[in-house]
């Protein structure tokens, strides 16, 4: 079995900011897969929620080439543009994104993002894109399954903020909910579109970073999380092999 971190090697390794979280979900899925080389299933493409991200860079993109603001941000009165960064297709391309190299660690911490604006204070703000079908519009990430979509922007937050820039604590939320009460489809989708902020927290990444370090360099599979259905699925079926079911 082909081992993907290699303790022996003096250069950073990669820590991507979905590994990150997988981390947080359960450390025995992380060590599996970052150390061993064994992921969880994959799960089926969101291709229509990709399409609605790529929309929306496009008509952000629009404002951000015109320098003007968005309907959305005029909507809620925020005081932000779209930011025109040199670097920001860079940012939002997946493999590469924001990266810093944690010394403490060895890590190069990697997240690719959606969106950036910029306040008349000269703060950066991360912006993040998300797309479902409900019957209700989401107006507030009040699920406990929302705690990752919170985790995904402090790691973006922390990363510009390591990288030098001046960050705005308040990050936004661009949440796309797919109508389904029309009257009939006639081959078109329509979205309710609300902007929803978020206050940062990156004080617990630090530690975590610290926590992963340990977890790679153990040499040991650590303990499941107790709730990982992915975990419990294998107890399962490795007692089913056994007999012991």
């Amino acid at each position: 079995m082909k081992k993907i971190f290699d303790l022996d090697s003096d250069a950073p390794f990669k820590i991507s900011r979905s590994k990150i979280d997988l981390f947080i979900e359960c450390p025995r899925c992380f060590y599996l897969d970052r150390v061993l080389g064994i992921g969880r299933p994959p799960g089926f493409p969101f291709t229509l929620n990709s399409a609605v991200d790529k929309l929306l860079k496009q008509e952000f993109d629009i404002h951000r080439a015109n320098g003007t603001q968005h309907p959305l941000q005029r909507r809620y009165g925020i005081d932000a543009m779209p930011a025109a960064h040199e670097e920001l297709d860079i940012w939002r391309e997946n493999f590469k994104g924001i990266q810093f190299h944690h010394e403490s660690t060895n890590l190069l911490v990697t997240g690719a993002i959606d969106d950036l604006w910029l306040n008349s204070k000269k703060e950066y703000i991360i912006v993040d894109y998300k797309a479902t079908a409900k019957a209700e519009p989401v107006v507030a990430l009040d699920k406990e399954w929302h705690d990752g979509y919170k985790r995904q922007m402090e790691i973006y937050q922390w990363l510009l903020i390591q990288k030098g820039y001046k960050v705005s604590p308040t990050g936004y939320f661009v949440y796309c909910t797919g109508k389904t009460d029309a009257k009939a489809f006639d081959g078109k989708l329509e979205f309710a579109i609300n902007l929803i902020s978020y206050e940062g927290k990156t004080e617990w990444i630090e530690p975590a970073l610290k926590k992963i370090k340990k977890c790679l360099t153990a040499g040991e599979i650590p303990s499941a999380d107790p709730e990982c259905d992915y975990c419990n699925y294998r107890h399962a079926s490795f007692k089913v092999e056994a007999g012991e079911v």
